[in-house]
Formats: structure tokens, sequence, C-alpha cells
């Protein structure tokens, strides 16, 4: 009789958390281990980490905090607490360490030194950049499908997220900066 009770507490708790949290996620936690495995080198090796990581059930268990715990605080709170960290990025012109705090990115640039912060504003829906002291607004959230990005003159403009509406960002970024000449 017990294990009845316990068994249906089990799944209505199961139930709950996947209902409560109504968010798929960016499963942090397991892409960052997938990631991992995929920087192997060897191939054999990265064949034996699978399974290894398959039977011992690490990617399981990955899978399942993400879907039981991470993906609902990232749904909750707006950030994923796994995301966060420190990565060094090879660009075409140089190397950049990317820092993610949650809220935001800190770049440095290897090469000069200069520092620019990203940072998502959750309650206006914009990202804004920070350079100097600076801060510019660059992208704002209009709803699914537009976006208000700002030309060389200052003004903002609503673009569709489509390839016309980046074709006509373009025309107007490029038509502005060729009118201040």
């Amino acid at each position: 009789m017990k294990k009845t009770y316990l068994s249906v507490a089990l799944v209505c708790l199961l139930s709950v958390s996947l209902l409560g949290s109504s968010c798929i996620g960016t499963f942090s936690l397991t892409n960052k281990l997938l990631s991992w495995n995929r920087q192997i080198s060897n191939k054999f090796v990265n064949e034996l980490v699978f399974f290894a990581f398959w039977l011992l059930p690490v990617y399981e268990v990955s899978a399942l905090a993400d879907v039981l715990v991470l993906n609902s605080i990232e749904f909750w709170s707006g950030t994923n607490p796994v995301a966060c960290g420190t990565r060094m990025i090879e660009g075409t012109d140089g190397r950049y360490l990317v820092h993610c705090d949650g809220k935001g990115y800190t770049i440095k640039s290897e090469n000069d030194g200069s520092i620019v912060r990203l940072d998502f504003d959750a309650d206006s829906r914009s990202w804004s950049v920070d350079v100097e002291g600076t801060q510019h607004t660059i992208l704002t959230f209009v709803d699914d499908t537009h976006v208000m990005m700002p030309a060389a003159d200052g003004r903002m403009h609503t673009i569709e997220l489509s390839d016309a509406g980046l074709y006509a960002y373009q025309q107007i970024t490029t038509g502005t900066f060729y009118a201040a000449r």
C-alpha cells in the first residue's frame, strides 16, 4: 500500500514540475557535457567516453537535472546558472575572452585589451552595449517577428526578422551613412 502512494506521489511531483515550468529551456548542463566530449581529439577515445557516460548514466542524470531543475530556474528567473562562465573565442582578427554572468557578456580583446559589455534588460526586452562607460541600446524586441534597431543617425527603426527585413535595415543604414557624408 505504501509503495502505491509513493509511486503516485512521485508521478504527481514529476508532472507538476514539468507542467509548472512550461519551458523547453537551453539544456545548458547537457550541452556543456556534450561540448566537452566533442573536444576530445581522438575519435576512439571520444567514443569510449560517450559509452562510459551512457553506461554510468552521466548523460541521463545531466538531462534530468536540466529538465527538472535548471530549465525551471531559467524559466522563472530568466537566467540559467550553468550557462554562465568564461570562454576564449578565436576570431578572424584575434582572440577574445568572453565572460557570461547570467545577465550579459563582458568581451575583452587580447589584441588591444579593450573591453565591451553587452547586457540584456528583461523588463524592456532590449540588448545594450557599454563601451568605455557609454551605454547604447542596440536591439529591442517588439514581438516575435520584429525588433527595433538604431540607424547611424540614432533614430530607432522597426525591422522585421526576415531576409526582407534585414535587407531593408541594410538599406536604411547604408542610405543614412551615405546621406551623412
